[in-house]
């Protein structure tokens, strides 16, 4: 029988099973290349990448007042986040370094996804956090060692500027976004928040050679059976800074995610591409 399973039957072990995996995550962010340490700006002076996004959207019918408690939470997550360096070989953990969102850390309730809609859970919204530093990472050489996106599409886009499942889950701790600097450079990030947005960059000591660009492919809706599914693929393209050559070209993700709201029939295609 599966994990899965044995706690689907027996609930009152789904607690003991969770503390057991925060337990062996954090055993593995305690190694020597999760030791992250901040270092002075005016050391990396190039930018590799820099992105911002909205604080307050529209996100279906949900409480809007969930959205304002988000903002402290991810205030506190650029607190502990803002100033890292990442130096090669080095692995930044997203909650190795964010740490435990309990309330006598400062974190309070925001939105979270439980089994397939919106409750008010502590720590809720973090997920914006997560979904930037992917966001960067993947316009720079960093390898993505610890990834998981979201497997359902729940609310209709609202001012999207991004490609759909370019973002990043994480829940404490065992659902984790991870990065290593698998490159020779020491990479620094910041991030802050002001009024309305949520901001961030990734920055280098010397002029980086390359530019990663991506792209989505064959994004669509369709229904199998009595469900709707959105579909896309990501790229990730790496560009010569001097020629703008592409020097390759690599799938990043294919996304294949339930529909939780209404899709106009007209947007539905019969199946899948191959």
């Amino acid at each position: 029988m599966s994990r899965q399973a044995l706690t689907s039957r027996f609930p009152f072990l789904a607690p003991i099973v969770v503390e057991g995996r925060i337990a062996l995550k954090s055993l593995q962010v305690r190694r020597p290349e999760y030791q992250l340490h901040r270092a002075p700006a005016a050391l990396f002076p190039f930018c590799v990448h820099k992105h911002h996004s909205v604080l307050r959207r529209r996100l279906g019918d949900a409480d809007p007042r969930l959205q304002e408690l988000k903002v402290q939470n991810l205030r506190r997550a650029a607190e502990e986040l803002n100033g890292l360096s990442i130096a090669p070989g080095q692995v930044l953990s997203y909650w190795g370094q964010v740490g435990r969102p309990s309330s006598k850390r400062g974190f309070t309730t925001g939105m979270l996804i439980s089994n397939g809609r919106p409750i008010e859970g502590q720590g809720g919204g973090l997920c914006q956090m997560a979904n930037l530093l992917y966001w960067m990472v993947l316009h720079s050489p960093l390898t993505v060692t610890e990834h998981h996106h979201h497997s359902l599409d729940l609310f209709p886009d609202s001012g999207r500027v991004l490609p759909f499942g370019s973002g990043a889950s994480v829940f404490y701790n065992y659902v984790d976004l991870q990065i290593t600097n698998t490159t020779a450079d020491t990479f620094y990030l910041s991030v802050w928040v002001d009024e309305t947005s949520l901001h961030g960059e990734l920055r280098v000591g010397r002029e980086p050679q390359h530019t990663y660009k991506v792209t989505e492919e064959d994004h669509r809706f369709y229904r199998k059976g009595e469900q709707v599914y959105r579909t896309n693929k990501l790229y990730q393209s790496q560009i010569d800074r001097r020629t703008g050559n592409r020097l390759q070209k690599r799938l990043i993700t294919f996304n294949d995610s339930r529909v939780l709201y209404d899709v106009e029939e007209a947007k539905l295609t019969p199946q899948a591409a191959d």
